[in-house]
């Protein structure tokens, strides 16, 4: 079968590997589509990968069964979660496989066939495209989708973004929809272009002239906004959201990122701010973000570019520009 493989320095590669077979508990999945992630940067941009590909954004059709796997069948329509639980937990009792302490991920979608826990399968409709079956079932949109679960601070009128990425582009789609101002951050303008499209209020493109906290303050009539969400990744802007958050408000991390400084006394006592982090999404808040898309969330708008996998290396190259906004690899026929 053909796979993707991840070389390093800015280059990927289509190269032709045995298909796997299920093991216990397991499925064999037939590709159909794919997503690229901004985290898989890392590796394309750097030293690559000796096996295996990034690719963990996923649906597809029930190709082969596993021993011991019972809930699904062969040709069924499926998206698939990169988080599987143990199954036995409380956690998982409740869908709540990231909080599995046995929790393990799977990945290697960029392919023609890859492999899944079956517990890790959420059963597609008929009448869902295979791309808002992926967003939904993978971190595409289950990322905003869980962050905006876990916001108390109501009620919640305003929401500043910084990183138009997908999860970024993703978090401003659903609060746009949910009718709340959303200021968007990035240095990129072509990514602030597409918040614009879905629906950013404003947008602020980071440059040495512009100072983003007082910009953000001047937009909210000094008091700040409801909510700010760092989904760049960069100690920088994590500190800028404690800066521009209200009184009261809530710093919200999606994205990774390492060690920053903090005061207890300043960042969160004497200003009342809730700080949380928010990875990955709820096996079991699947129904409730496909409710969402009924009720006329047009999740399928943060897709902008489509490739087939022979073109991954272009896919890769305008993702890596910041001229995208969530990349699909159609591999099905």
């Amino acid at each position: 079968m053909q796979s993707l493989k991840i070389q390093g320095q800015s280059t990927v590669a289509c190269i032709d590997v045995p298909t796997p077979e299920p093991g216990p508990g397991e499925v064999l999945i037939q590709t159909q589509v794919s997503a690229l992630c901004g985290s898989e940067l890392r590796p394309y941009l750097g030293d690559g990968m000796e096996t295996g590909n990034t690719g963990h954004e996923s649906a597809g059709i029930v190709a082969q069964l596993g021993p011991g796997v019972t809930q699904l069948k062969e040709g069924q329509r499926v998206g698939v979660s990169a988080v599987a639980g143990c199954g036995d937990c409380a956690y998982c009792a409740l869908g709540q496989y990231t909080y599995c302490p046995d929790l393990v991920t799977f990945g290697n979608t960029h392919a023609e066939y890859f492999l899944t826990r079956a517990n890790a399968c959420h059963l597609l409709p008929d009448d869902l495209s295979w791309e808002v079956g992926l967003l939904i079932s993978g971190d595409g949109f289950g990322v905003p989708y869980h962050t905006s679960t876990k916001l108390k601070n109501e009620p919640i009128e305003s929401v500043a973004i910084f990183g138009m990425g997908p999860i970024g582009l993703g978090n401003a789609l659903l609060h746009s929809f949910l009718g709340r101002e959303v200021i968007v951050v990035d240095v990129v303008p072509k990514r602030l272009e597409i918040a614009r499209a879905l629906g950013a209020t404003h947008t602020i493109q980071v440059d040495e002239a512009t100072d983003v906290v007082a910009t953000i303050r001047e937009l909210t009539a000094g008091r700040g906004t409801d909510v700010c969400i760092e989904a760049a990744g960069r100690p920088a802007s994590a500190k800028q959201c404690f800066a521009a958050v209200r009184t009261a408000g809530t710093v919200a991390f999606n994205g990774e990122q390492p060690a920053l400084e903090l005061s207890p006394s300043a960042d969160f006592i004497r200003r009342d701010i809730t700080a949380l982090g928010s990875w990955y999404y709820h096996f079991s808040q699947f129904s409730a973000m496909l409710e969402l898309y009924r009720a006329g969330l047009a999740i399928d708008r943060l897709v902008t570019h489509r490739f087939a996998l022979a073109e991954a290396d272009e896919a890769f190259r305008l993702m890596a520009a910041g001229q995208t906004g969530k990349v699909i690899l159609k591999i099905g026929p």
